[in-house]
C-alpha cells in the first residue's frame, strides 16, 4: 500500500479552488452522515449506468430497484458523495496533494472545468464498461466518489511534474517505512495497479470489491490528454530541483 502524504513542488499562489472542492466534499458527507442513514442518501443520488441504458434491476434481490433521479443531476451528485470516512479521506488527501500545482498551472476557473470534466469522463468510461460486459445488476449498482475527477488531477500530474517526489508511506504486511518517490514512478504504479485491477473486475466481478477502477482509468487518461490544452503556466518546481 502506497499512501502520498506530501510532495516537494509548492504553488506560489492559494489553491482556493482545489480547498473549496474539499470542502465542498465534506459538507456533502456531514450532510450524508447527519439525519437520514448514508446508505439511502447513496441509492436516492448515486450515479445508475442503467439510467443511460436500462433496464435497472435489484443489484441483489433484497434489494428494491433503483429509481435514479434525473441523469443531469447524478452525474454531478456522485461526484461530491462518498460510502465511508476511508473513501472521502483517502480522496481528499490525493486531491490536496496533488491538486494545488494543477490548479496553478490552470488558473482557477478552468482548474474547476477541468476537474468535473474528468469526473465526466471517468463515469463515462466506467459506464461503457459497465453496459458493454456488465450484467443489469451491475449497472444497477450504485456509483459515488470524487476519485474518477481526482484521477484527472492525477494523470495531469503525472505530465506537469513527473520528476517531483512524493514522500510515501509505504506498508507491507507488518513492514512500514517512509521515501521521496518520483511522481512519474508513483502515479505510474498506480495507474498499472488500476489497469490490473480494472482487468480482473471485467474477467472476475466478483473481485472488483465495488470498486469503479475504468473511472480511475477514463479519469487519469482524460488528465493526461487535455492538460495541454488546460494548462497556461509552467507549474511550480520541485524544491529540489530549484537553483
Amino acid at each position: 500500500m502506497l499512501i502520498p502524504l506530501k510532495d516537494d513542488a509548492r504553488p506560489g499562489n492559494l489553491p482556493t479552488v482545489t480547498l473549496s472542492l474539499i470542502a465542498v466534499n465534506a459538507l456533502v458527507w456531514f450532510w450524508e452522515v447527519s439525519g437520514t442513514p448514508v446508505e439511502r442518501d447513496v441509492v436516492e443520488w448515486a450515479y445508475y449506468p442503467c439510467a443511460v441504458s436500462g433496464p435497472c434491476v435489484p443489484p441483489i434481490p433484497e434489494l428494491p430497484t433503483p429509481d435514479p433521479q434525473p441523469l443531469v443531476l447524478i452525474l454531478f451528485s456522485s461526484m461530491f458523495m462518498h460510502a465511508g470516512w476511508l473513501h472521502i479521506i483517502g480522496n481528499m488527501l490525493f486531491l490536496w496533494i496533488f491538486g494545488n500545482n494543477v490548479e496553478n498551472s490552470m488558473g482557477k476557473l478552468r482548474f474547476l472545468v477541468f476537474y468535473l470534466l474528468a469526473g465526466l469522463s471517468a463515469t463515462a468510461a466506467q459506464t461503457f464498461v459497465t453496459l458493454q460486459f456488465g450484467t443489469p445488476a451491475e449497472a444497477s449498482i450504485p456509483n459515488i466518489g470524487a476519485s474518477g475527477a481526482v484521477a484527472g488531477v492525477l494523470g495531469a500530474y503525472f505530465v506537469l511534474l513527473p520528476i517531483a517526489r512524493i514522500t510515501t508511506f509505504i506498508f507491507l504486511g507488518i513492514i512500514f517505512f517512509i521515501r521521496r518517490i518520483p511522481a512519474m514512478f508513483f502515479l505510474g504504479f498506480w495507474f498499472l495497479f488500476q489497469l490490473w485491477q480494472g482487468g480482473s473486475a471485467v474477467t472476475h466481478p466478483q473481485e472488483g470489491g465495488g470498486v469503479a477502477f475504468f473511472a480511475h482509468i477514463g479519469g487519469f487518461v482524460f488528465g493526461m490528454a487535455a492538460i495541454s490544452a488546460f494548462a497556461i503556466r509552467r507549474p511550480a518546481r520541485p524544491t529540489a530541483y530549484s537553483g
